[in-house]
């Protein structure tokens, strides 16, 4: 599977990335046609990007219609040198990149759409907060716009507050975040508290979620169709009454773990990589932490996934169609 960088090493800082650069994977629906896009980001809370959440969504958008890539970008896997805005730049250069290059993958440059999980939901919909902000300096694409077309948000990590999922900001903003009182963490927990800073502007959104979700609560959810609703962003919200966080496309290839290639785990190798040849300080129990996330998955012959929810991938794509 062809492996695509879109930073150049000049471009690209994060101290503790080691040997890893942030990539694309494409699916694309080899019949010479153009097609819409879907950039496609695992979630993983902000530590690392997990597998399940990649290719089986890839290959169910390609049945809809859907040129699509999979994206692994910038995680803070030891918990030591915070993200900030980095994973959100990664996608923005993701998205100029695609558009820059919509000829030779066969997209409509008009109708490229970003779909972010639990984590990455949160990186897509900062991308939405915040598109406007994200200057590009490589003459490349300093012209070529990253607003997404529409976003679809599954389980998206949304809020800092009362309902947050407080791993995901220590990985994102840095450990500390939540026990500081000091300007900089007020500042930084109100800017990527995304429901406060929806605008007009915002491109239209797909929100879904379950409503049992026991790691991200399901207000992050709410929170967000309700910023949408009140600045006039189109949206659609949809929750389903059962069922656990991360369930991607909850088929009987999900059930059994048979999510594909773990190619979203490159920072995740590269940093053990780099354990082991003593370029970084790290316990054997962090060391053998980082790829954990990776199985065994198990395997219940009577379990079948849930076939009620597989249905969202066909609401999101009527509600793109839609617009």
């Amino acid at each position: 599977m062809e492996r695509i960088e879109f930073w150049k090493d000049s471009e690209y800082t994060y101290p503790l990335a080691f040997d890893f650069r942030p990539n694309l994977r494409k699916y694309l629906i080899e019949d010479g046609n153009v097609h819409p896009c879907m950039l496609i980001l695992p979630g993983g809370g902000y530590a690392v990007v997990v597998p399940p959440e990649g290719e089986l969504v890839a290959k169910r958008f390609n049945e809809l219609g859907y040129n699509c890539f999979v994206m692994t970008y910038t995680t803070n896997q030891l918990c030591r040198e915070p993200v900030m805005d980095q994973a959100m730049r990664d996608l923005a250069r993701a998205v100029r990149f695609v558009r820059k290059n919509a000829a030779e993958y066969r997209i409509d440059l008009n109708k490229l759409y970003v779909c972010g999980f639990s984590a990455a939901g949160h990186v897509c919909a900062s991308l939405c907060d915040y598109w406007d902000e994200i200057e590009d300096n490589d003459p490349e694409y300093k012209d070529i716009s990253c607003r997404p077309d529409a976003a679809i948000l599954s389980y998206p990590v949304i809020t800092s507050g009362e309902y947050a999922h407080q791993d995901s900001f220590r990985f994102l903003l840095g450990k500390d975040i939540y026990d500081r009182d000091d300007d900089e963490a007020k500042y930084l927990l109100d800017r990527y508290s995304l429901e406060k800073h929806v605008k007009s502007t915002n491109p239209p959104c797909f929100i879904w979620q379950t409503e049992t979700d026991d790691l991200v609560p399901v207000q992050n959810s709410y929170l967000y169709a309700d910023a949408c609703k009140n600045a006039g962003v189109k949206y659609e919200h949809i929750t389903f009454p059962e069922g656990p966080h991360g369930l991607s496309i909850p088929n009987l290839d999900w059930a059994k773990g048979n999510h594909g290639e773990p190619y979203s785990a490159e920072q995740s190798f590269a940093l053990v990589k780099a354990i082991k040849e003593g370029r970084i300080e790290a316990t054997k129990e962090e060391a053998d932490g980082l790829l954990g996330f990776l199985g065994p998955f198990p395997n219940d012959p009577d379990f079948i996934g849930f076939p009620e929810i597989c249905v969202w991938p066909e609401k999101a794509d009527k509600f793109i169609k839609s617009l």
